[in-house]
């Protein structure tokens, strides 16, 4: 019935392909279907305890078993991070407390993680909205970085 219908549309004057897609979408389906009823396509494979399974998908047989195995040829994991990881500065204080921060962090970025106010307006170093003393110099935050060594920031 479906090839009947098939050669008939092929067969118009108008050549209408709307019909011929839609039975070839219903084809596939069903064909998807019962591949997937019929198959072990999805196993759930008990092991001895009766408590703990592995799911296994079989879609492909064992044609993607090791595609995402380690490769042993490629000797031991290196760290893809810094060598020596971030400089900690142990010496920075922001208002009077202590905070924790990283060499060359904005000042920006550590005043916010510490919840300390500190308003902006170009964000560029152009308007002076931003201006902090820091280790007694008036800078302005947004420019800022912290340095290595003792670092006193005193908010305006």
């Amino acid at each position: 019935l479906i090839i009947t219908k098939l050669l008939e549309t092929y067969r118009s004057p108008t050549l209408n392909y709307t019909p011929i897609m839609m039975s070839l979408r219903s084809i596939t389906l069903a064909l998807t279907l019962a591949f997937l009823a019929s198959s072990d396509a999805f196993t759930v494979i008990n092991s001895s305890n009766s408590a703990r399974s592995s799911t296994s998908l079989n879609i492909f047989g064992n044609a993607l078993k090791n595609a995402f195995a380690p490769d042993d040829s490629l000797g031991d994991a290196k760290s893809a991070g810094l060598t020596n990881g971030p400089q900690n500065n142990e010496n920075v204080s922001l208002n009077g407390k202590k905070v924790k921060a990283v060499v060359g962090q904005k000042v920006s970025v550590v005043a916010a993680q510490n919840r300390v106010k500190i308003s902006y307006n170009c964000k560029a170093g152009d308007c002076g909205t931003c201006n902090i003393k820091m280790n007694g110099r008036t800078v302005k935050a947004c420019q800022m970085s912290v340095p290595i060594g003792k670092c006193n920031i005193q908010t305006l």
